[in-house]
């Protein structure tokens, strides 16, 4: 196989853009479990899969959360919001750097699924922000051993990106990192 045919396999990694202007209109229940099906066929440190999903449909949740996130404006516009959270007791030595290793696969898987169905998502940065995490605490309800890591803000795409990859060489290193001095 071509270095070209594989890449073309990808094109479902390489289309998956941050999307953050949303036309009006909805997203069905159904594509939202398909999406929440795709987060939990995630890998998870020692299958504890401390992942946990509060789906947010309501205006007034999604613009508070909106507020309370510098970059999250988007979310006020979008059809569903997903808050991606961690529950510290069932992840794998109740780690902190696993739940967070954990949820972040997930968020990877639904925003590739979503990106697959037609979807535009963009996902919005919490953990470690203890203002942005006090804030999800407080709109949410979350009990203090629920973490929120990120949020996700899903809808029909108002925006159309090209594919890209950022790949860069430099940041390849065979066999083991460079000497000072030594180029690889």
């Amino acid at each position: 196989m071509t270095n070209n045919a594989q890449e073309t396999k990808l094109d479902f990694i390489f289309a998956r853009r941050s999307i953050r202007v949303f036309e009006s209109g909805p997203v069905g229940e159904a594509e939202v479990e398909l999406l929440l099906r795709a987060a939990m066929a995630a890998p998870s440190a020692m299958a504890r899969d401390p992942w946990r999903f509060v789906v947010i449909r309501q205006r007034d949740t999604l613009e508070a959360i909106a507020a309370s996130l510098p970059n999250g404006g988007m979310l006020a516009s979008a059809a569903v919001g997903i808050v991606v959270c961690g529950d510290l007791n069932v992840a794998h030595d109740r780690q902190l750097s696993y739940l967070l290793q954990d949820c972040s696969a997930a968020i990877e898987n639904i925003l590739l699924a979503a990106s697959a169905i037609g979807l535009g998502a963009c996902w919005l940065g919490v953990h470690p922000r203890e203002n942005r995490i006090a804030r999800l605490r407080e709109i949410l309800d979350l009990p203090e051993d629920i973490i929120p890591v990120a949020g996700i803000a899903l809808g029909i795409p108002g925006e159309k990106k090209r594919s890209r990859t950022r790949f860069k060489a430099a940041y390849v290193h065979p066999e083991r990192w460079p000497q000072k001095g030594h180029i690889s």
